[in-house]
């Protein structure tokens, strides 16, 4: 049974398409190796069948970046020369540049995959290093020179994610509950807790008492928001991660989110409009792209966080939520969007990489 390694950064983002790569293959009966850094521990039960590696890595602006990628460039290539691994596949993030750079060197056969529309500054280090580049949308900046080692799969799904996939959409009724759901990533957003609360109260009183909001907070916002909600009678659910988020946001009748690549997938897959704040300060601005994908085919709204203020969001929220015929069509709009069996497609791409090897 041949060995797949599969690198990922330690975080949602990465290692949820990882986790779904990695069930497909154990199916096509696979041996899984991942190989990530300590923040793995957050997700370690996503992949109950597979062996896990840690290889120390570091932010890249971190001081000490050069000397623990170094170290983690020897350590993981003395890993995969035990291991003998058929293929390893990239999922972005500092943790898997080590691994990639190791693979490379031991001349294993390679394949990263790209979920956002602008290139990663980990993947761009290592993307004309390996044979295949498999994109989850068009690549809008920072190609690989050979364009011709691109292959577009869409983003994998993880499984909790392809259960609900294309869900219907249940438009809000006159007097009937309008369900929101808010999320800032998997560690929550303080830009979210400061702006949507204030915007929600400033809502019509006939709108408000229709609200349900399920908000994910970070941890030391969730009083000081869950006090705003009470003193404007809004019912609301606030947690610092939800376990269960594809299921509230099929549950929803709208979105606020940033635009990570995984989320907007999620948002096409499932088939849900949503208001997306891409995250300032992200770098290439790689967010920006993911949410024009959405807005630009009217499966959404894309809104620059400078742009987005309580008095600004409100009166777009009026504007949304008056129009249930608009949020069902962009409900279809984004499902239109979403890329069938990605994770069999990117599973497809490693099979055709290992046999072009051997």
């Amino acid at each position: 049974m041949s060995v797949i390694v599969l690198s990922a950064g330690g975080t949602g983002g990465h290692l949820f398409p990882a986790q779904a790569l990695a069930g497909a293959l154990a199916g096509r009966g696979r041996d899984i190796v991942v190989m990530t850094d300590t923040r793995f521990a957050n997700y370690a039960t996503a992949f109950p069948k597979a062996r896990i590696e840690t290889v120390p890595s570091s932010p890249f602006n971190a001081v000490a970046a050069p000397f623990k990628i170094i170290a983690g460039v020897a350590i993981a290539f003395a890993k995969l020369l035990k291991l003998k691994p058929a293929a390893v596949i990239g999922f972005g993030g500092y943790p898997s540049v080590p691994v990639m750079l190791a693979a490379s060197l031991a001349r294993l056969p390679t394949a990263i995959i790209e979920q956002n529309a602008v290139v990663g500054r980990a993947n761009r280090l290592v993307m004309n290093r390996v044979k295949v580049v498999a994109a989850a949308f068009p690549i809008a900046r920072f190609a690989p020179a050979d364009k011709s080692k691109i292959v577009l799969t869409g983003n994998p799904l993880r499984p909790e994610v392809e259960a609900l996939w294309g869900s219907p959409y249940n438009a809000p009724q006159n007097d009937g509950p309008l369900r929101l759901l808010v999320f800032g990533g998997s560690q929550g957003a303080r830009a979210m807790s400061e702006i949507v609360p204030a915007a929600l109260t400033r809502l019509s009183h006939d709108v408000k008492k229709r609200l349900s909001v399920v908000q994910q907070c970070r941890p030391e916002d969730i009083e000081t928001v869950r006090q705003i909600y009470a003193n404007a009678e809004i019912r609301a659910e606030l947690q610092s991660f939800f376990s269960d988020l594809p299921r509230r946001m099929a549950e929803s009748h709208l979105v606020i989110a940033r635009s990570g690549a995984g989320t907007v997938a999620e948002l096409m897959a499932i088939g849900r409009p949503a208001i997306l704040v891409p995250l300032p300060g992200a770098l290439d601005d790689n967010q920006t792209p993911n949410a024009e994908i959405l807005s630009r085919a009217d499966a959404g709204w894309c809104v620059a966080q400078p742009d987005l203020t309580p008095d600004s969001l409100a009166q777009m929220l009026m504007r949304v939520f008056s129009d249930p015929v608009d949020l069902t069509l962009r409900a279809a709009a984004a499902h239109s969007l979403a890329t069938p069996h990605a994770t069999e497609k990117l599973a497809d791409v490693v099979d055709n990489l290992v046999r072009r090897a051997a």
